[in-house]
This record gives C-alpha cells, sequence and structure tokens, in this order.
C-alpha cells in the first residue's frame, strides 16, 4: 500500500473506522509528543500537548499506530494507554 491508497493527492481528511484522519495526524502526535518529553516544558504547553494528542488518539487508533508501534517513553505509553 502507498500514501495516496489511503489519502489521495489533494485530500486532506479520510474516515477510517468511523474516525476522521487528518493529514498530519500522526506528525501532530509525534510533536506533541516531544513537548512532553521535554523537560524545560512549562505547565501550561504540557497541558496543551495532552489536549492535542487525546483529539488525535481516535484517528491515531484507527489507522492502527499502536497496534504497529509501541510508544518509548512509559510515562506517556501509559498515559496513551489510560486515554480510553
Amino acid at each position: 500500500m502507498r500514501p495516496h491508497d489511503i489519502l489521495p493527492d489533494g485530500a486532506d481528511t479520510t474516515v477510517l473506522g468511523g474516525a476522521t484522519v487528518r493529514k498530519g495526524s500522526v506528525a501532530a502526535f509525534l510533536a506533541n509528543a516531544r513537548t512532553l518529553a521535554d523537560p524545560q516544558a512549562d505547565a501550561a504547553a504540557r497541558a496543551q500537548a495532552q489536549r492535542h494528542i487525546r483529539e488525535v488518539l481516535p484517528a491515531l487508533r484507527a489507522i492502527g499506530l499502536f497496534e504497529t508501534m509501541q510508544i518509548r517513553d512509559p510515562r506517556l505509553r501509559a498515559w496513551v494507554e489510560a486515554q480510553a
């Protein structure tokens, strides 16, 4: 399978498993995960990163990201798993 088989050129979203998956969902998750891993991030930045991760989790679960890959940071992994 190739990227355009899932999200054709010119499309910004698709629906998989009932969840809207936006182009950039995985990249947004990674950026927010880096914020949460940053010991210099302030409380406001951390809270915003958590909100943004919660918003994108249905899409990431719909594409099967966590069935294939595991979050390396044990605290972040536990937090994501608790967001059922």
